[in-house]
């Protein structure tokens, strides 16, 4: 029997890549974005639906009850600069980066828990550690992402079922904004961190690697500047 897996926000950037190198790779696959998918493959299906929508968690039902889940990859993400004068945006940063996590997993882990196996995998970032003047409701996203993340591997892995929070740093897509974007990782480079996550299901996963030391030495500057 083929391996099945429901991507959300595969429509475009590392979600469509890692979607097309599962179907080379034999996988049945279901994708969910707000907009139309490129691809047409037997193998494939998508649904058009907004993670902030209403009708999202009975589509996610719907999706459940047609068979077991192997995998459920949530891709999501979006971020805006705040400004001061207009932060009406603010709270739907959190709803879609985080919220729309949180359901989507409310959805799809206890029919994987019910079934004794599956693999659920979050993409976050590495802003996840960092205070940000210029986008913090991004960055607050990132951070309650990773901790529940983190927090379900803990409780699922003896149930057979895994989590993996995987933390970018800059990927060539258009959700990399801003004028310095260090050790910026093509998209196919990330989907090859993603292949590797599905196979080796860490708890966590950091990339590239040398973000990690940088990421610490900020940390400690910003703690610096604060006294």
């Amino acid at each position: 029997m083929k391996s099945r897996a429901v991507l959300v926000g595969n429509s475009d950037g590392i979600g469509l890549a890692t979607t097309k190198r599962l179907l080379v790779a034999g996988w049945d696959i279901v994708g969910v974005s707000r907009s139309a998918s490129p691809i047409s493959d037997a193998a494939y299906c998508h649904k058009v639906a907004d993670v902030s929508h209403s009708r999202y968690c009975d589509l996610m039902n719907e999706l459940v009850m047609i068979g077991p889940m192997d995998l459920c990859i949530y891709f999501v993400g979006i971020g805006e600069l705040l400004d001061p004068l207009d932060m009406s945006g603010e709270a739907q940063i959190i709803d879609v980066n985080l919220t729309g996590m949180v359901k989507t997993a409310a959805v799809v882990i206890p029919h994987m828990v019910r079934n004794g196996k599956g693999h659920f995998i979050g993409v976050s970032s590495i802003a996840d550690e960092l205070l940000s003047s210029e986008a913090p409701s991004y960055h607050a996203s990132k951070a309650g992402f990773s901790n529940y993340l983190g927090g379900l591997a803990l409780a699922l892995k003896p149930r057979g079922v895994y989590v993996t929070n995987v933390r970018f740093g800059f990927v060539d897509t258009k959700m990399a904004r801003g004028d310095a974007k260090p050790f910026m990782m093509s998209v196919e480079k990330a989907v090859d961190h993603m292949e590797n996550c599905i196979r080796k299901k860490p708890v966590c996963h950091t990339a590239p690697k040398i973000v990690v030391p940088l990421i610490k030495f900020r940390k400690l500057m910003m703690k610096l500047g604060a006294k």
